[in-house]
C-alpha cells in the first residue's frame, strides 16, 4: 500500500485536467479529457471523482487505478469481446479506437443494493416492484443477492440524470438492432461472471458494475470507456459489506443530507485520503500486484510520454 503521508501530500497536486495543444482540441467527461487524432482517441483519466452527477473532488492516484485497472480487465476479456484498447502510454492514459458510442449504459446487477434513491434498491424500498420492466418479489431484503445476474439498462445522459430502460423500449425506440442489442446482452453477462471469478480469487465481490459499448468503422460492436473499476463497479470485501469503491464517498456525503443538490459539503483530507487508498487497495487485490505510485505533478511525465505522437 502506498503510506497515508504520500496520498496525504498529493492532494494538492491531483491531476485535474491537462493541456496538450500539440494533440489538438481537448474535448472532457466527468473524468477523462480526451483528444481526437488520426482516428484513435487519446484518453487521459484524471483524478477527477464524480457522485450524484457531479465532481465532487479530486483525489491521489484515482486516475491511474482507473487506467491500469480497465489495462488488466480489457486484457483479462478479449476473448469475450473485442475492446477499444489500442495502447497504454504512460500510467494515466489510453490509446483507443474512435468508435460511435451506443447511449445505453448496460447495468448488471448480482444483488439488491445501493445508496440513492435511484438504486435498485431505492425503487424497491419505495414501494415498487416492477423495475426495469423486471417483476421483483416481496420480502427481498437491502445487500441481498440475486438469484441470477440481472441487466438493468439506462439511458447514457451526457446532461442530467441517466434514466432507465426497458428491454421493449430499447427496441420499440430502435436504439440498436435486436442482434446488436442480444450481443449486447450476452456479452455483458459473459463479462460480468468472469469479473465475479476473478475478483472471487482476491478476497472481492463484484456485486454490480456497468459497460458501454460502441460499434468500429465496420459496425462491429467492442467494449469501451473503462470495465470493472471502483467508479463503475460496487465491490464488496468477501464475507462483509465494506465498500472498496466509489459508494464509500456516496455514504459519506449522504450521511451529510447530499445527494447531488445544492453545495456539497467540504470533505476532510482524512477522508480523501481514505477514498485513494481504497482505490488503491482494490486496484492490489483485483491484480495481484504491488500499485506503483509516481510522484506527482504528474502533467509534466503524462506529456513526455505522449512525445512519439507529437512526431508524428
Amino acid at each position: 500500500m502506498v503510506p497515508t503521508k504520500k496520498i496525504l501530500d498529493s492532494i494538492p497536486l491531483v491531476l485535474k485536467t491537462i493541456n496538450i495543444p500539440r494533440l489538438g482540441e481537448k474535448s472532457s467527461g466527468k473524468v477523462r479529457d480526451y483528444f481526437l487524432l488520426d482516428g484513435k482517441r487519446v484518453l487521459v483519466t484524471t483524478d477527477r471523482l464524480s457522485a450524484f452527477d457531479r465532481v465532487l473532488g479530486c483525489f491521489p492516484y484515482k486516475g491511474q487505478v482507473l487506467n491500469q485497472l480497465s489495462e488488466f480487465w480489457f486484457e483479462k476479456t478479449k476473448d469475450i469481446i473485442f475492446n477499444h484498447m489500442i495502447s497504454v502510454p504512460d500510467p494515466n492514459v489510453m490509446i483507443v479506437k474512435n468508435c460511435k458510442t451506443i447511449p445505453i449504459e448496460m447495468v448488471v446487477r448480482g444483488f439488491i443494493t445501493g445508496v440513492t434513491d435511484t438504486s435498485i434498491w431505492g425503487f424497491y424500498q419505495a414501494g415498487e416492484r416492477v423495475i426495469y420492466g423486471i417483476k421483483f418479489p416481496d420480502g427481498l431484503k437491502k445487500n441481498q443477492k440475486l438469484p441470477d445476474p440481472l441487466i438493468t439498462p439506462t439511458t447514457k445522459a451526457e446532461q442530467g440524470h441517466d434514466e432507465r430502460l426497458t428491454e421493449k423500449e430499447i427496441l420499440k425506440r430502435k436504439i440498436v438492432t435486436p442482434k446488436i442489442w442480444n450481443q449486447m446482452k450476452t456479452s455483458s453477462l459473459a463479462l460480468f461472471k468472469r469479473g465475479q471469478k476473478i475478483c472471487d480469487k482476491g478476497g472481492i465481490i463484484l456485486v454490480d458494475t456497468k459497460y458501454e459499448f460502441g460499434l468500429d468503422e465496420k459496425n462491429k460492436l467492442i467494449l469501451i470507456d473503462e470495465i470493472h473499476t471502483p467508479d463503475s463497479s460496487r465491490f464488496w470485501l468477501k464475507g462483509t459489506h465494506k465498500n472498496f469503491d466509489k459508494e464509500f464517498l456516496r455514504i459519506w456525503f449522504a450521511q451529510r443530507g447530499y445527494k447531488g443538490e445544492g453545495q456539497p459539503p467540504k470533505m476532510p483530507t482524512e477522508f480523501m485520503a481514505q477514498v485513494s487508498a481504497r482505490y488503491i487497495k482494490i486496484y492490489e487485490k483485483i491484480t495481484g500486484k504491488k500499485f506503483q505510485a509516481f510522484n506527482y505533478p504528474i502533467d509534466k511525465r503524462i506529456k513526455n510520454n505522449l512525445k512519439y505522437i507529437y512526431a508524428k
